[in-house]
């Protein structure tokens, strides 16, 4: 896209005004975005105060970043875009808020730390959550599982729940502890949210700088604006700032945090707030969108042409046993229409079916071992680095005798200070190298692998020790036992040959949200999820359906559980979908 379509530029060169973009899938988002928030900053020309273009994932951040510069340098240079800050949601509110000024809220007397789960004092009881679904015994839960505990708000007041699959069971004493670990400092992301908008409520001169500093707000993928982001967003709002959003409601799928499209879709309906909307689809053939369409009642335009190749949507049973062939047929149907294997993807509703056929399912040993086995296996096997180092993380800062607060949170995520970043030098090259780092996962478990294992770890260990001063546990050799280790490689080198050709990817719908995909294979497990997705975005179910056709740019393919295809196949058909047989005459 080089030109702005005229729907684009409406909303590039609006007036300075809080505004609502409703905007389908593939429609340019991220071109728009940018071009908004330069054009604002040139508006503004030398006033006070910053733009502040914030979403929901690192990803899209960076690529706002590197459109910024590159729009920037070509056709807006001289404006003053150093007064432009883009982010995430979280990063914005942890530099402005958290970091700054929470402690005082908090009750204590250090910078607050976002925890990881694997730190130590977690285990103290007094930092227990207690997850009590109704009519059973309550449970504790897993110090390893504390990013699964929700804060949302409901009437104003905060509920504290823990997200088990698609439900949320309720925790019996969230004030109490989150209030504890405030005490120290400690929190999560969700923690985070509750936290800062307590701070702009406590400390309203706060809030009153923070709108002063940040006067106008753009806020992309807003559709997943939730409940504690929304109510701090309102903070904003009340103290002065003015705040767009962009996004589409019908991608809304986090609705266990009130995500799900609502405040985004009756945002235009305020007072003072203009509502425009992207109706051009960029990404995807006509086939594919003319079903996006019948699913979300939208009448979207196509930009491309259909090609002379193989594409539209199609679909297949396929029962439990046999879901390989099917990913290997629709691999077939990929290549035959001369599209990109690591381009596309196998999409489930849950990350079970995703581990389950990405080989990532579970790994040998216990404790720090098996979460060492499963990185090797994260590394060798799928190619996922960024889930491998996430696990050495944990592993490492685990073996630490007194690791600082917040230390595996800080070195997984982007470093900021000069020490976390050497830190996390180390680490990553001991991730990603099997010849002087994690060993490989071809190795024999028990024998080969555990030894070298031990011996790195050890040496990495040392190396921490002498350039950081972290000091390692006394027991390394029994924290590192090779209990549950097979006498076996975890890999066999048959499937790492296997996998050095291009594999498809297995992944959730959640984590492919926002990409660009040539084809798509969406699995539904259930009847229900496929009646749900056939039945529109009316349900969080139904808008995860929405939310993988929308992926597509040529190709998509529906999994239909062989049991419930009869009954489903004409409403298939009647949607636009096609026998995938018939994909080789198409």
């Amino acid at each position: 896209m080089i030109e702005s379509s005229a729907e684009q530029f409406q909303i590039i060169g609006a007036p300075i005004a809080p505004m609502s973009v409703i905007a389908c899938a593939g429609s340019g988002k991220t071109f728009t975005a940018v071009r908004r928030l330069a054009e604002m900053r040139r508006q503004l020309g030398d006033q006070r105060g910053r733009i502040a273009l914030l979403s929901f994932s690192n990803i899209a951040v960076n690529t706002f970043r590197r459109e910024y510069q590159n729009l920037i340098r070509s056709e807006f240079a001289g404006i003053a875009y150093g007064r432009v800050e883009i982010d995430t949601l979280d990063g914005f509110i942890t530099s402005n808020v958290l970091c700054p000024h929470a402690y005082r809220t908090m009750g204590c007397d250090r910078a607050p730390f976002l925890v990881a789960g694997t730190e130590p004092f977690l285990r103290n009881r007094d930092f227990k959550f207690w997850a009590e679904p109704v009519g059973r015994p309550a449970f504790p839960v897993r110090p390893t599982d504390l990013h699964k505990i929700v804060v949302n708000f409901q009437a104003g007041r905060p509920r504290y729940d823990l997200r088990s699959q698609n439900t949320l069971i309720p925790i019996n004493n969230g004030a109490t502890v989150i209030s504890r670990l405030g005490a120290l400092g400690a929190y999560t992301h969700d923690m985070g949210r509750y936290w800062c908008h307590r701070t702009l409520a406590r400390q309203p001169g706060v809030l009153r700088a923070l709108a002063r500093r940040y006067p106008h707000i753009l806020i992309d993928e807003a559709q997943d604006v939730g409940t504690v982001h929304q109510a701090i967003i309102e903070q904003l709002i009340g103290a002065g700032s003015q705040v767009s959003l962009i996004g589409d409601p019908n991608q809304g799928i986090y609705e266990f945090a009130g995500a799900d499209g609502t405040f985004l879709a009756r945002y235009g309906q305020r007072a003072g707030v203009t509502c425009l909307g992207l109706t051009r689809n960029y990404r995807s053939v006509p086939a594919v969108l003319d079903l996006a369409n019948r699913l979300s009642a939208r009448a979207d335009a196509a930009h491309r042409v259909a090609p002379e190749t193989t594409h539209g949507a199609f679909f297949a049973p396929y029962r439990n046993t046999d879901v390989e062939n099917l990913v290997a047929a629709f691999q077939a149907a990929v290549l035959a229409a001369d599209l990109k294997v690591e381009r596309s993807a196998v999409l489930c509703r849950g990350r079970t079916m995703a581990d389950k056929l990405s080989g990532s399912e579970g790994a040998p040993g216990q404790g720090t071992v098996k979460g060492f086995a499963q990185a090797a296996i994260l590394r060798d096997r799928n190619k996922d680095y960024r889930g491998a180092f996430k696990l050495v993380v944990a592993g490492i800062v685990g073996l630490l005798a007194d690791p600082p607060h917040g230390l595996a949170a800080r070195i997984a995520q982007p470093a900021r200070s000069s020490d976390d970043r050497a830190l996390r030098r180390i680490i990553w090259a001991f991730t990603r190298d099997p010849e002087s780092g994690l060993p490989a996962a071809t190795l024999t478990a028990n024998a080969q692998w555990h030894k070298l294992m031990l011996e790195r770890t050890r040496a990495l260990l040392a190396k921490t020790a002498q350039l950081h001063g972290l000091v390692s546990i006394g027991n390394l050799g029994n924290k590192l036992a090779r209990t549950g280790l097979p006498n076996a490689p975890m890999i066999a080198a048959a499937d790492l040959a296997a996998n050095a050709a291009a594999r498809i990817r297995a992944d959730t719908v959640h984590q492919a949200k926002g990409e660009s995909l040539d084809a798509v294979l969406y699995l539904t497990a259930k009847k229900e999820h496929a009646s749900a997705l056939l039945a529109g975005v009316d349900t969080e179910v139904g808008r995860i359906g929405y939310v993988a056709v929308t992926r597509a740019r040529n190709l998509i393919w529906l999994g239909v559980p062989a049991n419930s295809l009869e009954e489903l196949r004409p409403v298939l058909i009647s949607r636009g979908f096609q026998e995938a047989g018939a994909a080789e005459q198409a």
